[in-house]
């Protein structure tokens, strides 16, 4: 049985909000290639791949102090060079997005879904100034109706309000709904507005298994949604 099938069964959901880095697309290596780019201003050695990897999901000023801690406790980083190193992030990470990579399964799922006339979402903690331009860059621009960005809102992910404000603009029930992201703050924000939700088991988590924040669902490929998949 499908996945759509098994959470929304002899229906389909009225509304589709995604995650988007670690859930439509594989963005690690040009947000670590900024780190590294922003770390060097510093005088530090690069984080590389596989650290940004377990820093990414909350944020870029997060991402940010989280580089300068070199883990994930950044309680310690002066705030005043913070500020300075997120500057320079950003500013290098505006430059390229070359080595993202949209994942296999997300340009069928998000056809299909387009097809069926439900409307979609993103729901991400990515600076909104990124997000329309990048899903343009990939391909992706011309599906979702509502792009909420990590500083759109006050608050961000695990907070709920972003959803809320989705289902809200969308008119829709929250047991209408579906989420669909690959971290720990995904499957809590959900959670909190009590709307299903589906994670990824390619994402970023922290380095955790996503399977031990019981989404209602684990797939390993976005198709895995669909009729036949």
């Amino acid at each position: 049985m499908n996945g759509l099938a098994q959470l929304f069964p002899g229906r389909l959901p009225r509304l589709v909000m995604f995650d988007l880095d670690g859930t439509l697309m594989d963005s690690v290596p040009d947000l670590a290639a900024a780190v590294d780019r922003m770390l060097a201003d510093f005088g530090r050695a690069p984080a590389g791949l596989e650290r940004v990897r377990e820093w990414v999901g909350n944020g870029a000023r997060v991402l940010v102090r989280r580089a300068l801690a070199g883990g994930l406790q950044h309680e310690h980083v002066d705030d005043a060079e913070a500020e300075r190193a997120l500057q320079i992030f950003m500013q290098v990470y505006a430059d390229s997005h070359c080595l993202t990579t949209v994942y296999p399964g997300v340009p069928p799922t998000l056809d299909w879904l387009k097809a069926q006339g439900i409307p979609l979402a993103v729901v991400t903690n990515k600076p909104e100034r990124f997000v329309a331009p990048l899903l343009e860059e990939k391909g992706l621009g011309g599906y979702f109706r509502w792009i909420v960005g990590g500083d759109t809102l006050p608050q961000q992910k695990p907070d709920p309000a972003a959803l809320h404000w989705v289902l809200d603009k969308a008119g829709v029930a929250s047991a209408d709904a579906l989420f669909i992201g690959d971290s720990r703050n995904d499957v809590l924000a959900a959670r909190a507005a009590d709307v299903p939700c589906v994670a990824m088991s390619y994402g970023y988590n922290h380095g955790r298994p996503i399977a031990e924040e019981n989404p209602a669902l684990v797939l390993d490929d976005l198709r895995q949604l669909l009729p036949g998949g």
